[in-house]
């Protein structure tokens, strides 16, 4: 009896126990902080890439949207039965045709589908994007896009791609800027055409000078690093130069000892009365060209050979004629 009272006491033991562990675990997570829970849920959710979506497929309908970049513009086409594909709508991005300033064009970036409606993200290169939703309607048996948008929510920032997360109902939209990052997000909870804005997020890129002004906000270490370059570099000039001296200097050295060995091994003169005369023979030369080049001038004659013309008087420049009559009648 003993032993089966000891046996009994064990199992009650060890239900107690495995039942006290599954009542802990919820517990814990209900004392835990809500961004624990949160941040749980989310590593829970599968991470979500921001590409930009150029055409979408829609199995239900058995159509495709399509980015037409050559005419700025968004195409809804509808697969017929002989496999070919029918534009039954389009929507123009940019309504200005033939501008010239190709920054501020407003171009498709990426498109989507939910349900009944088709999402396009439309953006410039500059400052300025916004999302588009426009609905799908049955006309005549065909399925079209209309044209006219239902809904429209600019940004006063550039984006490129947006997803969409059913989990949160929301839709975020990622951009870039030549500072840093745009990250917007809308709600449709309420539904596609009526979505609200929910938060804006900008990440500032940090530039190196900012940085630098960051590790050293006073320029003492900028001011010593520019100090040690500049006497660095003079060091190296003048070492340079000292360099490029010597060579120079055995370069003239070399070119004079050949002088003088050519002057050793040159003949001697005849005799030293022969240098008294070069100066007489020299000038004697110059002379003699000189009066050649004299005689070879020809005499020209002095003659003036201006000649004054006579001509008779014509009246076409008599300043008379230019004269208002009415001072001649007067007269």
């Amino acid at each position: 009896m003993n032993k089966i009272a000891k046996q009994l006491v064990a199992i009650f033991v060890g239900l107690f126990m495995m039942a006290g562990s599954v009542v802990a675990q919820p517990a814990a997570t209900e004392g835990a902080p809500d961004g624990a829970a949160s941040a749980c849920a989310h590593h829970c959710m599968a991470p979500m890439d921001f590409h930009a979506n150029p055409v979408c497929y829609v199995p239900g309908y058995d159509a495709f949207v399509v980015v037409d970049s050559i005419d700025c513009a968004i195409d809804f086409l509808v697969r017929g039965e002989d496999n070919t594909l029918q534009r039954t709508g389009r929507f123009t991005t940019d309504v200005y045709q033939g501008r010239h300033d190709l920054k501020n064009i407003l171009r498709p970036q990426s498109v989507s589908v939910m349900g009944e409606y088709v999402l396009a993200l439309v953006s410039s290169q500059t400052d300025s994007s916004y999302l588009v939703v426009l609905q799908l309607m049955y006309c005549d048996d065909t399925l079209k896009m209309y044209e006219k948008p239902v809904a429209e929510y600019g940004f006063s920032c550039t984006h490129y791609a947006f997803q969409v997360n059913p989990m949160s109902k929301e839709i975020i939209l990622v951009g870039k800027t030549p500072v840093g990052y745009n990250i917007n997000s809308l709600s449709f909870a309420q539904g596609c055409n009526a979505m609200t804005p929910l938060t804006t997020f900008h990440y500032h890129v940090p530039k190196q000078a900012e940085r630098i002004k960051e590790a050293d906000p006073y320029g003492g270490g900028l001011a010593l690093v520019a100090i040690c370059v500049v006497f660095i570099a003079l060091v190296c000039i003048c070492f340079i130069m000292l360099g490029y001296g010597a060579i120079i200097r055995k370069v003239t050295e070399k070119n004079e000892n050949k002088g003088k060995e050519a002057k050793g091994n040159a003949p001697k003169a005849v005799s030293e009365g022969s240098k008294a005369v070069d100066g007489e023979v020299y000038a004697a030369i110059a002379a003699a060209i000189y009066a050649y080049e004299q005689d070879l001038h020809d005499e020209e004659d002095t003659v003036i050979t201006i000649q004054k013309v006579e001509r008779a008087w014509t009246p076409w420049n008599a300043k008379f004629y230019n004269m208002n009559q009415y001072f001649s009648n007067k007269k």
